[in-house]
């Protein structure tokens, strides 16, 4: 590399089919030294973008190559808020990949905002919950300017995404906050409880219960209860648990439908 970059023929910035420079393939597969003697030369352009809009820095954060990703930041440009034509920013895309050291070196940064979210609404404690990145998850939280309770497009909270997804962890992490309310509901009026017991998530279901401030009868837009959803699902151990609450509703639901007759009709057996 050196002694081709010491020829004045030799153009660093010339691109393959896929419009990919010597710098963007160097960020992608994580050589800091190769890195580093291209962004020395004062005509390679740092921010110049492949076919996809992919910045050098985008890949550098997917892959987690911390020192790559500072190398690209300290030489301005693309920031880590900055988003490719795929509307998704390096500090995004480390949140989504888990990568820990290197949201928290774009986060010490003045120019890194933690509250960006993608086109979806989607921000970077949304995305890291729904991947179940605890400690991600975990270094968010522990900033004061992060907004635990901030919903997608679909009124989806980063409590309801990890109830969903079964990501135990990361619930728990998330009901340390006091701020984070653990009965926030989407837009068909579904709850982290609901949720998780309609998916058969029995331990995420059984974290919430501990909670004194959980609705365990609170109804979707249907009328179906979490203990309805269990029943109607065949989840035994959900159903259990929800049962040994004792403001739980064994009856119907707000359509008439009791849990039991849905159980009986499903062939569920206790």
């Amino acid at each position: 590399m050196k002694i081709l970059l010491e020829r004045k023929d030799v153009n660093p910035n010339t691109a393959d089919k896929d419009d990919q420079t010597p710098l963007l393939i160097a960020a992608r597969e994580g050589h800091e030294g190769i890195a580093k003697a291209l962004l020395e030369r004062k005509d390679v352009n740092p921010n110049t973008v492949n076919q996809h809009g992919l910045a050098s820095l985008s890949p550098a954060a997917e892959e987690g190559y911390e020192g790559v990703a500072k190398m690209l930041l300290d030489q301005g440009g693309i920031g880590p808020n900055t988003a490719d034509n795929c509307v998704q920013a390096p500090l995004f895309i480390a949140a989504r990949e888990g990568h820990e050291g290197a949201v928290k070196m774009e986060l010490e940064r003045g120019d890194a905002d933690p509250n960006t979210a993608d086109k979806y609404g989607q921000t970077l404690l949304f995305i890291a919950a729904k991947k179940g990145h605890e400690g991600v998850v975990k270094m968010l939280l522990e900033r004061k300017d992060v907004n635990p309770n901030t919903a997608d497009k679909y009124c989806q909270t980063p409590l309801f995404i990890a109830a969903l997804k079964g990501h135990e962890g990361a619930v728990k992490i998330l009901l340390e906050r006091k701020d984070v309310n653990p009965n926030t509901a989407d837009k068909g009026d579904q709850t982290p409880l609901l949720i998780a017991a309609r998916e058969g998530h029995e331990e995420v279901v059984k974290i919430l219960l501990e909670r004194r401030d959980v609705g365990p009868n609170t109804a979707d837009k249907y009328g179906q209860t979490p203990l309805f959803m269990a029943a109607w699902e065949g989840h035994e151990g959900i159903a259990k648990a929800l049962l040994e609450r004792r403001d739980v509703n064994p009856n119907v639901n707000e359509h008439g439908r009791a849990p039991l007759l849905v159980a009986a009709r499903e062939a569920r057996e206790s």
